[in-house]
Parts: structure tokens; sequence; C-alpha cells
């Protein structure tokens, strides 16, 4: 019986359903779309719905009654808390400056489930978590080009040593 449980166990030890969730959580966040079974799809959709959420409260809308020192603490404790929960900058930074601006109008419901045909080899009911304003797959794409180009050091030509040239006299 499961009286008073309230986490799914998902056949899984507590160090692994963390690490499972946190990293679906994690490519949700970067790729704005997953696909896995229903069951481990519910389960982190509660995950990213507060992670999303906790971003959310380092808007300025969000900080308007503190003053200086209470913003930049309330601040710090949720970058904090976002950077200790994912263990990812990368992700935290987008949470942080593009997902938080996306639904900073929206009050809940940043995910949705479609679901899927069963999976053939064992009935598992399958589906696709995504994020509900999400960006095209070619609008990544080029997000990501853009990072690492700004990213890539700058080459400065140096000048080309010339190879010594072998002598053949024998």
């Amino acid at each position: 019986m499961n009286k008073r449980n309230k986490v799914k166990q998902l056949n899984r030890s507590a160090d692994h359903r963390k690490s499972m969730i946190q990293n679906m959580v994690i490519s949700l966040i970067r790729h704005e779309r997953i696909e896995s079974s229903v069951a481990k799809l519910k389960v982190a959709r509660s995950f990213v719905e507060k992670v999303i959420t906790r971003a959310k409260k380092n808007l300025d809308s969000n900080l308007s009654g503190l003053d200086d020192k209470k913003k930049q603490e309330t601040i710090l404790h949720n970058t904090k808390f976002l950077y200790s929960y994912l263990g990812d900058q990368e992700i935290v930074n987008k949470l942080l400056s593009d997902l938080s601006r996306r639904y900073a109008e929206r009050v809940g419901g940043y995910t949705r489930i479609i679901r899927l045909v069963n999976r053939q080899s064992d009935n598992t009911e399958m589906g696709i978590l995504e994020l509900v304003d999400r960006k095209t797959q070619d609008e990544l794409k080029a997000e990501v080009k853009s990072k690492r180009e700004a990213a890539k050091p700058k080459k400065e030509e140096k000048p080309k040593k010339a190879k010594k040239e072998k002598s053949t006299t024998k």
C-alpha cells in the first residue's frame, strides 16, 4: 500500500530517480522537447514547473516591493537554488534570461504532454513533454551557432615558418 506516499517510485532507487529526473529537466530546458514514457514525463513535468516558477521570482516585477539589499539576496538565493538543483550554468542562464521572460505573464502550465502510440516492445505509454511557447528546432540551432561564434576566440594570423629543406647531396 502506498498510503501518504507522494513520491512516484518509477521502480528506481532514490538516487537513480533523482538523477534521472534532473537529466530530463535539463534536457527539456535545453531542447524544449523530450520524448519518454508518460509516467516519467508526469513526474518530470512537476519538477520543470517548479524550476520555471523559481526562475520567474528573479524578474523585476516580482521584486518591486523590496529594497536593493533584499532584491540582491533574493536573486542570489534563487540563482544558487537553481544551480544546486540543475548543476549546469548554461541551463540556469537560459532559465533566468530566456524562459522566465517568456513565461512572465503565464501563471502556470508551462508544459504539455502529447501522448504517442504505445511502445511496441513492452506496450508502455509513450509521450512528448514540451514547453508551451517553445522555439522551433531551426531557432534553437541558430541560437547555439551564434553562441559558439561569440565564444570562439579570434585567431591571430602568425607568419608561417618555412620548413627546412633537406639536402640530398651524398
